[in-house]
């Protein structure tokens, strides 16, 4: 679309750019009439619909959701979920969400580093966490969150979305390494693994 991630983020999300915005009527933000105005570049979740991937703790699958109301879309059971990953560009996008989820690693290791869990109660300090995560207004600032969603800023952005990843994640991976704040450390991270479509688990220790 020839616009920024900040741009991106400020026009089209909620919840420091992990959610799709909505309109109060239910209509999507990005909705022009009834066309997708960003439908060449839009995000793996509208990729994949009316699929959804169900993660458990013995493994994952993909699920048919109930069609929006009022969605003109047709869905049937012609195909299988492999040709329709592939037949919407979708496959890109899951392993991009394979690379970030490796970072995660990185948050739980500098956590531990950090956190003296035997004089912090870890429930009462994973609870904050996960709340201020999930919080889509009134929340703290954190630079890590903002670095997560908007790689552009950062000056991550490169000719193809692979290099672009890569450097985004190697810029993060150094921003979670030298932070301190464990409270910044801990939302971010679980922002992240939620984001990503994971339980704020893969990151609590």
């Amino acid at each position: 679309m020839d616009i920024t991630t900040s741009e991106t983020i400020r026009r089209y999300t909620l919840r420091r750019g992990s959610i799709l915005r909505f309109h109060p009527e239910g209509g999507c933000s990005a909705l022009e009439g009834t066309r997708c105005g960003i439908h060449r570049g839009r995000p793996l979740a509208c990729r994949l619909y009316p699929l959804g991937i169900e993660r458990t703790a013995s493994g994952e699958r993909f699920i048919a959701l109930e069609p929006a109301r009022g969605s003109l879309g047709i869905f049937g059971n012609a195909s299988t979920a492999g040709h329709f990953i592939d037949a919407n560009g979708a496959a890109p996008y899951l392993a991009a969400v394979e690379r970030y989820r490796d970072l995660l690693g990185t948050f739980r290791d500098r956590i531990a580093a950090i956190v003296d869990f035997d004089r912090l109660e870890p429930r009462e300090f994973w609870r904050r966490a996960v709340a201020e995560a999930l919080r889509e207004s009134g929340f703290d600032a954190n630079p890590i969150i903002d670095a997560i969603f908007d790689p552009d800023s950062l000056g991550c952005a490169r000719e193809n979305v692979d290099d672009t990843i890569a450097a985004h994640l190697t810029y993060l991976d150094a921003m979670v390494r030298r932070e301190t704040h464990a409270d910044r450390l801990a939302t971010a991270g679980v922002m992240l693994a939620v984001s990503l479509g994971y339980a704020p688990s893969e990151v609590i220790i």
